[in-house]
């Protein structure tokens, strides 16, 4: 495979895994969590410098949609940690622990909470969320991109 090769599988990939998940939220009904769109944002990033790299065949590049896929994948292994309960996420989208609240406590939390929850698994396939299946083939596209910069 060549360099330019596996920078279109790169950022293919990215598009891809953006049009599943917009898939996911439009077609499916399957809103995003915060960290949801956190693990968005690099792969725009991603899509936008593969088509710089392509455009100016700049090799330079190819590693920063490496770091770009990278970032995305290791959000995707944090937010596959918070949905499996392994650690906590970031309070504006999990739940405290409610055994000592009084329902007056209760209800504001309730109240506060967003709509929808990061520490909850709306999919899954074979085992993985949706966040565990993005990190796992934004860790493989990260192999892409550092393929292409090595080929390119």
């Amino acid at each position: 495979m060549t360099g330019r090769q596996a920078l279109w599988l790169a950022t293919l990939g990215s598009a891809a895994l953006m049009a599943g998940a917009l898939a996911f939220q439009y077609i499916g009904g399957m809103p995003p969590c915060k960290m949801c769109y956190w693990q968005r944002y690099p792969h725009i990033v991603a899509i936008a410098i593969g088509a710089l790299a392509l455009g100016l065949s700049n090799r330079a590049l190819t590693l920063a949609g490496a770091a770009a896929a990278l970032t995305t994948s290791g959000i995707g292994f944090y937010h596959a940690g918070v949905e499996r309960g392994l650690w906590e996420g970031p309070t504006s989208c999990t739940s405290a622990p409610i055994g000592g609240l009084s329902a007056d406590e209760l209800f504001d939390q309730i109240m506060a909470a967003p709509i929808v929850r990061c520490d909850e698994i709306p999919w899954e396939m074979l085992g993985l969320s949706m966040a565990g299946w993005n990190a796992v083939i934004s860790l493989g596209l990260t192999c892409l991109w550092l393929l292409a910069w090595r080929r390119f």
